[in-house]
């Protein structure tokens, strides 16, 4: 790529370090993109000591990452200097995750980085520190927005085994009752038909939409909400020419030859969507924002606390981040 990827700090005390590390000691073995970190430098030098690794890094300009890569872990300072030990978040974790992801955004916005790839972070964490929004999505939307108004985000889970996309997502699952509504699955289904064309070089993508109630509420002796908000998503979507079937059962929609059938699923709530994509591809998922005026992956997984600094870390979630933000830079339209 002519420009590399923005890869942010993600929470100090997790595992984003050290996966981050890996993957870059990885990075001749697998043909990895070309990324920088946007982080404090001090501490990713301490945790690849505590691992008992031999990393050069160098801290460089974004425009100076592809060139420094292949040598030295390119760090692009934040500004912020992160104290935390793993496992163990301090004063400085949320200014430093914060301030990573703002400033890569900033990056990619500007033109210095092709892609955002965040690295996890501890929403507790920040909630304490004052951050008020329910997960990295809706901060991201914002960001992207850039003082105009705020693109609705959709979160998709990818993997080479299932794409999976919730049409609610950080809210309790009565909240997400409540929230549907044909308006919101009509539009989400744009946004993501729109995305795999674009973003995944799918031509012709093909949706598949799951009910809301057992057996997809059996003919409304289960639940209307098939009758009475899905289906007229659906209607409409097809009117749209989008090419969408359903909505179908949730138990049968994941199986091997059903998969086979589609490109993406649409589901009602955040477990429904999630528990199928981690059950069968944990390693591979990636976490893909749509919606936004910037390409954004992250690994489908959280800080680790318990084996942070320990070498216990996957780094394969981030490596398949890295692997597909390229391609979706590569499939998007000059």
């Amino acid at each position: 790529m002519a420009k590399p990827l923005a890869l942010t700090f993600g929470e100090p005390a997790g595992i984003g370090p050290d996966i981050t590390i890996e993957a870059w000691l990885r990075r001749n073995e697998l043909k990895l993109p070309a990324f920088y970190l946007r982080g404090d430098r001090d501490l990713l030098a301490d945790r690849a000591d505590r691992l008992g690794l031999k990393v050069r890094f160098a801290e460089v300009a974004p425009e100076d990452a592809c060139k420094a890569f292949a040598d030295a872990l390119p760090v692009v300072a934040t500004g912020h200097q992160a104290t935390a030990r793993p496992g163990q978040p301090d004063d400085t974790s949320a200014d430093a995750a914060m301030a990573s992801i703002r400033q890569a955004v900033g990056d990619v916005i500007a033109g210095r980085a092709a892609a955002v790839v965040t690295n996890p972070i501890a929403k507790s964490v920040l909630y304490r520190a004052g951050f008020r929004h329910p997960g990295h999505t809706e901060f991201l939307a914002e960001l992207g927005a850039d003082g105009g108004p705020v693109p609705q985000p959709v979160m998709m889970l990818w993997s080479p085994t299932l794409a999976v996309v919730p049409v609610t997502i950080h809210v309790s699952l009565r909240d997400a009752i409540a929230q549907l509504s044909t308006d919101l699955i009509v539009t989400t289904m744009r946004i993501v038909a729109d995305g795999l064309r674009h973003r995944f070089g799918i031509d012709h993508p093909r949706l598949v939409v799951s009910g809301l109630n057992p057996h997809a509420g059996e003919d409304g002796t289960l639940g209307t909400e098939e009758e009475t908000i899905i289906a007229p998503a659906i209607k409409l979507s097809r009117e749209s020419d989008i090419d969408v079937k359903g909505p179908l059962p949730a138990d049968t929609l994941f199986y091997e030859a059903a998969r086979k059938t589609y490109d993406c699923a649409i589901c009602m709530y955040h477990d429904q969507a999630l528990i199928p994509v981690k059950t069968l591809a944990f390693d591979e998922a990636v976490n893909v924002t749509l919606g936004l005026p910037f390409i954004r992956t992250s690994p489908d997984h959280g800080t680790a606390f318990d084996i942070a600094g320990t070498g216990n870390a996957n780094p394969s979630s981030l490596i398949a981040a890295l692997r597909l933000a390229a391609r979706m830079v590569a499939a998007r339209p000059a």
